[in-house]
């Protein structure tokens, strides 16, 4: 029998013979009575994992809701105003799930803290406090609450920075006091700038009172550098999802052991950056202020969303801490090869730094930031923070691969419907950049920390043309270019200009030091001098001529160069010395022409070249005037020592 549209019709067995129904693929219903009560079965409870016997610290034999509560109090005491002398009143949880925010008659039910004392209108309100989350969760915040949040086609975050889209080193301030004033560089090619101690609580105070008075507000517990004996407990407070996520990447992730038991943090960043300062305040130029004060163990931001301020201050933080162990902070990346071999490279924007320190035949330490202490090299950080314009898969597929779920993607541009990121779009800023966890490196070594390095290499892209490929350098050679800090760039292309414009930054990394450039200098040729490593000068740059009339020195040499370094083959050849500069030339290298090895040769126009290199010369010796009146070492033999290294001519 056929059913009206032709099919044949169903026979179905009548209800009384199965006394049921067809096939019963029914499950009991869920035990919740309300939507709510159902949502709440979604999500578990992550239950502590310390165990609790007493013998990990002082804090072992709490009951959670001690541990919470001590936690809470904390967080409040950070965010404590110091004219009201009180925290907020803070509580865990989204403001925007009401169940998170307790009710006044149920205070000993929920994890939160009040303090003893009343004073302000924000008392009135609770702060509610999302702590340490997840990139998950944060990705929800993100896209929930903060315009510009979008996920990306590979599943990174892109998130914008507002209209700083890099960093305001001239906004810049450290706090002078009597410590602060004999201790750190100040003056002439100096990043610190002063400020008082009573404008820097002003700031604070503001800082302070604009995140109290928002619903939520961002807390991050985590650590600076690898080497269990010298890290650092660090706590950002923040207004954004984009800025928790962001140092959820690039500091070190606690475990939920360490977390339980934190503490009081070492150093508090107090992140107002979508609120300005006030330009009235003494000391400030501009509606954006970054003031570091280390007798505090405090900084503030205001006036700018750019997350790098974050990440950088912890690193001038930790060029004043570190030393004062005698442990040398740097400015380097840093890989070790299979047999323990490890290598520092420095160098500035342009030079190749992170693409001769990511070597598949080796392990990465690290790609910026780092630590030199008695038992060897450690990361400082727990990610990585790349640059993005031009990338492509072929350049450069560590990173591009890295780009992905929990990856926080700056100021790009992608296509609207795909999402597909334009990597050479320039539309927002030509810094764009990507920030993620290091452990996205496939061949990363983790924990990441190496022995003592065995070649220290200063990377520099010379576009006058006059510096040798490779130069080996001795100890008052390898101190004159780590203070020196030298790369030169083509200056102002779209206008026309083809005139090179030498650049230098004191220790590869001026803008985030915070002693006097030879005190660094001075460990670092200690550290080299006591574990035996061997200083190099690397030009990535030119060769045959100047910018616009030589050629860049071909990427394939300059990686046979540094395997060659690695290899230790390179201590073994023959080598001459150069003129004016007095560097140390290897005559030959496997796997790289001859010719090129000293830049003399590659030059047809001799004279030209002879002036270039002069003209180099007096720009070094310019440079380094500026470091000539300080003092180091007994009777200033060692000062004497590393000018004797320069130019001469």
């Amino acid at each position: 029998m056929a059913a009206r549209n032709g099919l044949p019709k169903i026979h179905t067995a009548s209800q009384k013979k199965q006394d049921g129904i067809c096939h019963d693929d029914s499950a009991p219903t869920v035990k919740a009575q309300t939507i709510d009560e159902l949502h709440s079965l979604q999500k578990k409870k992550s239950a502590p994992t310390t165990p609790i016997d007493g013998t990990l610290s002082s804090f072992a034999s709490l009951s959670e809701d001690e541990r919470q509560k001590q936690q809470l109090q904390s967080i409040s005491a950070s965010l404590a105003s110091l004219t009201r002398e009180t925290g907020p009143r803070v509580v865990k949880g989204d403001p925007a799930r009401k169940a998170d925010t307790p009710k006044a008659a149920s205070h000993d039910v929920h994890h939160h803290f009040t303090p003893s004392i009343s004073v302000s209108d924000s008392f009135l309100k609770f702060t509610h406090v999302l702590y340490n989350l997840s990139p998950a969760e944060l990705y929800e915040q993100a896209i929930k609450s903060e315009r510009g949040s979008f996920i990306t086609s590979s599943g990174a975050l892109a998130t914008l920075s507002g209209a700083k889209t890099g960093r305001a080193p001239r906004d810049k301030r450290v706090v002078k006091d009597a410590t602060t004033e004999k201790e750190l560089w100040w003056g002439k090619g100096s990043p610190n700038i002063e400020m008082d101690e009573q404008t820097f609580l002003v700031n604070r105070e503001r800082a302070v009172d604009y995140l109290n008075s928002l619903d939520k507000v961002f807390v991050n517990d985590q650590f600076l550098n690898w080497d269990p004996q010298n890290r650092i407990k660090v706590r950002i407070v923040s207004a954004r999802a984009y800025h928790s996520l962001f140092m959820h990447n690039m500091c070190i992730r606690p475990t939920p052991e360490e977390l339980e038991n934190f503490g009081t943090p070492d150093f508090t960043i107090y992140n107002a950056g979508q609120f300005p300062c006030n330009r009235y305040t003494h000391y400030m130029t501009s509606s954006t202020s970054i003031d570091l004060n280390l007798a505090r163990r405090e900084m503030v931001i205001l006036g700018t969303q750019y997350a790098g301020e974050m990440k950088k201050g912890l690193f001038s933080v930790m060029h004043y801490l570190m030393p004062k162990r005698q442990i040398l902070s740097l400015h380097s990346g840093s890989n070790m090869g299979k047999d323990g071999d490890v290598a520092l490279f420095f160098g500035l924007s342009g030079t190749g730094k992170t693409t001769l320190s990511t070597d598949h035949n080796r392990y990465l330490i690290g790609d910026d930031e780092h630590c030199w202490s008695d038992t060897g090299v450690s990361n400082i950080e727990g990610g990585c923070y790349a640059k993005c314009i031009d990338l492509s898969r072929e350049k450069e597929p560590d990173i591009w691969n890295a780009i992905k779920f929990g990856t926080v993607l700056e100021n790009v541009v992608f296509e609207e419907h795909s999402r597909e990121v334009d990597y050479s779009d320039k539309s927002v800023t030509e810094n764009t950049r990507a920030s993620y966890p290091i452990e996205y490196i496939p061949n990363a070594k983790i924990p990441c920390f190496g022995p003592h390095p065995k070649n220290v290499i200063l990377l520099s892209c010379d576009a006058f043309g006059v510096l040798p490929p490779v130069s080996k350098l001795n100890l008052a050679q390898t101190m004159y270019h780590f203070i020196s800090g030298y790369t030169a760039l083509v200056a102002g292309t779209v206008e026309g200009v083809k005139e090179p414009t030498a650049t230098f930054s004191a220790c590869f990394g001026a803008a985030f030091i915070m002693l006097h450039p030879t005190k660094y200098a001075a460990m670092l040729a200690e550290k080299m001098q006591k574990h035996g490593a061997t200083g190099w000068l690397v030009n990535t740059g030119w060769s045959g001529g100047s910018y616009g009339s030589g050629n860049r020195i071909k990427l394939p040499y300059t990686r046979k160069i540094i395997d060659a370094i690695h290899s230790g083959s390179l201590l073994k050849a023959n080598y001459k010395k150069t003129e004016v500069f007095g560097l140390e030339i290897p005559t030959e290298i496997e796997g790289v022409p001859s010719q090129i090895l000293d830049p003399v040769n590659t030059w047809a126009d001799k004279k030209g070249y002879k002036d270039t290199l002069l003209k180099l010369g007096g720009l070094f010796k310019n440079n380094f005037e500026t470091f000539t009146s300080y003092k180091i070492g007994e009777d200033s033999k060692l000062t004497e020592e590393i000018l004797a290294a320069g130019p001469n001519f």
